[in-house]
């Protein structure tokens, strides 16, 4: 997959353009490799997650999304990527695929700050603010976010 995207961003380089952001399938063979990493690839797959994987509700969102909820989650691991840096990097997308898992990450002592730090900088909330006003009214953190926006 690697080999592949430097292939890519090398004959995209040619045309003077910028690479496509990742597919899905990519981003899936990506994930594979977080969980376990080549020697001296690191900074490359830890970039590739961060900064060429499409924001929103594409596909590809949707893989990363699922992947660093599982991170924050603890329910797999990368030895690249921690709870807290898993759900700073959900907060990194701008809604849709991320944010009920970040509200649910609220109830996480280990990483409700950064929840509440990513969800306070998210606009694209659609209908899950609905969610997050009622849980407001017992979760601290939840409160912490709305006060956030109602500061902006």
């Amino acid at each position: 997959m690697l080999d592949r995207y430097r292939e890519h961003v090398a004959e995209r380089a040619a045309q003077g353009i910028s690479p496509k952001p990742l597919t899905d399938e990519e981003v899936n063979e990506l994930v594979a490799l977080l969980k376990e990493p080549p020697t001296d690839e690191e900074e490359l797959i830890l970039d590739l997650i961060t900064n060429r994987v499409p924001a929103g509700v594409d596909n590809a969102a949707y893989v990363k999304a699922a992947f660093l909820t599982d991170i924050a989650k603890n329910n797999t691991t990368s030895p690249l990527i921690n709870r807290q840096r898993a759900t700073e990097l959900l907060g990194t997308m701008l809604g849709g695929y991320n944010i009920e898992p970040l509200i649910e990450l609220l109830d996480d002592e280990e990483v409700a700050d950064k929840a509440v730090e990513a969800l306070s900088r998210t606009l694209l909330m659609f209908d899950f603010r609905i969610d997050l006003i009622e849980k407001a009214k017992t979760n601290k953190y939840a409160a912490t976010v709305l006060q956030s926006w109602a500061d902006a």
